[in-house]
C-alpha cells in the first residue's frame, strides 16, 4: 500500500485482501486508487447519499386512478 497526500494507492491484490479497512477509510473521507500493476484501473470514493424525499421503486401510492380497472370503452366488442 502507498499513501500519497490526498489518499493511497493499492494492488487489485490488496483491495480483495484488505476490502474492509479501505471501506472505513473511504468513509472517513480518504480516496483509494486500486491499480494493475503501475496502471491506475479504478478509484474508490465516498457515495453521495440519495437526497431526502427521493422516491423509490414501489412508492407509487396515490398515482393510480380509481377508474383503473373499469372497463375500456374501446374494447367493449371483445367483452
Amino acid at each position: 500500500m502507498v499513501c500519497y497526500k490526498e489518499g493511497m494507492e493499492v494492488t487489485v491484490q490488496e483491495a480483495k485482501t484488505h476490502l474492509s479497512r479501505l471501506l472505513r477509510r473511504v468513509e472517513a473521507g480518504e480516496t483509494v486508487v486500486i491499480r494493475r500493476g503501475r496502471k491506475p484501473v479504478a478509484t474508490l470514493v465516498r457515495a453521495e447519499a440519495p437526497p431526502e424525499g427521493r422516491r423509490i421503486w414501489g412508492d407509487l401510492e396515490g398515482t393510480i386512478g380509481p377508474d383503473f380497472d373499469a372497463p375500456l370503452d374501446d374494447f367493449s366488442q371483445y367483452s
